[in-house]
């Protein structure tokens, strides 16, 4: 049976007033950032806009560095960034289709979040890394370029997770502890005011990658096509796999968390396959 775990732990409806003063506390000041009439400007599209356009940049300047043509890297960007935003929701629809199936049209509403990364991913490769290939362009390197720009852009989509309320933890005491209002918190935690900031640690996880593969790997990588993204995919995975455990509302197949064993897939291929690749490479 494919369910959300959240559906297991559903939230409470009472928003409640806090017994902590705001000031003190490390709490999401709400989703919306800027409300003009009917019209809500939420911080979940704004943080997702800024993660695209800092991406594509990062993307054409890496190309015109390698001497590639920035125009037709941007082109098969483009395109895989609206099969990466198709790809992450359709994914997280499927592991959530009790509930959209109840309500059909929120499955559009993506600004309220709910897009999975590793559906993101696949998205992405299979239009951007599709168009590509067609056009003959070289589609290995393409996803070398395109792997830091994705790793940062998560980096910076996760704290989208933070003034919506999601992607939070178990309960915790730490100082860093996130403050969850009442109506977000899973009936089971229903007592609970604090939980581990899941969202956080995948950030900080997400940005210290980046400069992992841009400082270390990105130029020693360079002829060996392709690595680059996979080492990506591995080092992005142990990440994911450990704040996955901590998270109160994973996407679950029957008992199985499905991020975790997409993890263990991710880590498998990029220790496999990039020893390989750096080897043909030297040889």
């Amino acid at each position: 049976m494919i369910q959300n775990a959240s559906e297991e732990c559903q939230t409470i409806d009472s928003e409640g007033a806090p017994p902590y003063k705001s000031s003190d506390m490390f709490r999401s000041p709400g989703p919306v950032a800027l409300q003009i009439g009917p019209l809500s400007i939420r911080w979940y599209g704004i943080l997702m806009a800024l993660a695209m356009a800092i991406g594509l940049w990062l993307a054409y300047r890496d190309a015109r560095r390698r001497g590639l043509d920035p125009e037709s890297l941007l082109k098969a960007s483009e395109l895989g960034l609206l099969g990466a935003l198709v790809g992450a929701r359709l994914y997280y629809v499927l592991f959530n289709l009790d509930y959209y199936i109840q309500f059909p049209r929120k499955i559009i509403a993506v600004w309220e979040g709910g897009l999975a990364i590793h559906g993101g991913i696949i998205g992405g490769i299979l239009v951007g890394g599709g168009y590509a290939y067609l056009r003959k362009l070289p589609v290995r390197e393409y996803l070398d370029i395109a792997a830091p720009s994705i790793v940062l852009g998560q980096a910076i989509g996760r704290w989208g997770n933070y003034f919506n309320e999601e992607a939070f933890g178990t309960p915790t005491a730490l100082p860093w502890k996130l403050y969850i209002s009442p109506s977000h918190r899973p009936l089971l935690y229903a007592q609970d005011d604090f939980f581990h900031p899941a969202f956080l640690y995948e950030s900080i996880w997400d940005l210290a990658v980046f400069f992992v593969l841009v400082y270390v790997f990105r130029d020693r990588f360079k002829q060996a096509k392709g690595a680059l993204f996979l080492t990506y995919l591995g080092l992005y995975s142990v990440g994911r796999f450990l704040t996955e455990g901590l998270r109160t509302d994973p996407l679950m197949f029957g008992p199985i968390r499905v991020a975790q064993v997409v993890s263990l897939l991710g880590v498998a291929a990029a220790v496999i396959a990039v020893p390989l690749m750096l080897r043909r490479s030297r040889a």
